[in-house]
């Protein structure tokens, strides 16, 4: 869950074809004495329309998406990496008891078509062939390049 806090800043691209939006969330520490942290969160198209309809400072949300890294040079002459959440969807949690959660749901899919979204999974989205069943990985330690 995190804490919106500061409003989402609305921009186009440079040819002012799709919307981008931005705002920085807070997620709390797992523990009472660690201290917050602070994420940017970006929102494309359609859905950044909504963030900026919906989402303001304090709000509390659920958020899904991709996290990525951007690398980006300083005037200091070092580089540094930040981290963004690419949002896909997003839950707003205040006032979830008003309404249902299928209303409280800002999807990537819904928010581009302005249609609402089903909250509903059929097992014809799940269809795998035969051919695609995983197969383990091996217990080879020396394969392994993460160390735990």
């Amino acid at each position: 869950m995190a804490k919106v806090i500061s409003n989402p800043e609305l921009r186009y691209t440079p040819d002012n074809q799709t919307e981008v939006a931005q705002m920085l969330v807070e997620f709390e520490g797992r523990r009472k004495e660690d201290a917050p942290c602070t994420l940017k969160v970006v929102g494309w198209g359609g859905l950044a329309t909504q963030m900026k309809e919906s989402c303001t400072e304090g709000d509390r949300l659920i958020l899904e998406g991709r996290l990525a890294m951007n690398t980006f040079e300083r005037k200091e002459g070092f580089k540094e990496k930040r981290a963004e959440l690419v949002i896909s969807r997003f839950y707003p949690l205040d006032g979830v008891g008003e309404s249902s959660s299928a209303d409280n749901v800002v999807s990537f899919d819904s928010a581009q078509s302005s249609q609402s979204m089903d909250n509903h999974y059929d097992e014809d989205d799940y269809d795998m062939d035969e051919s695609e069943t995983a197969t383990p990985s091996s217990d080879n330690e020396a394969d392994d390049p993460i160390p735990f």
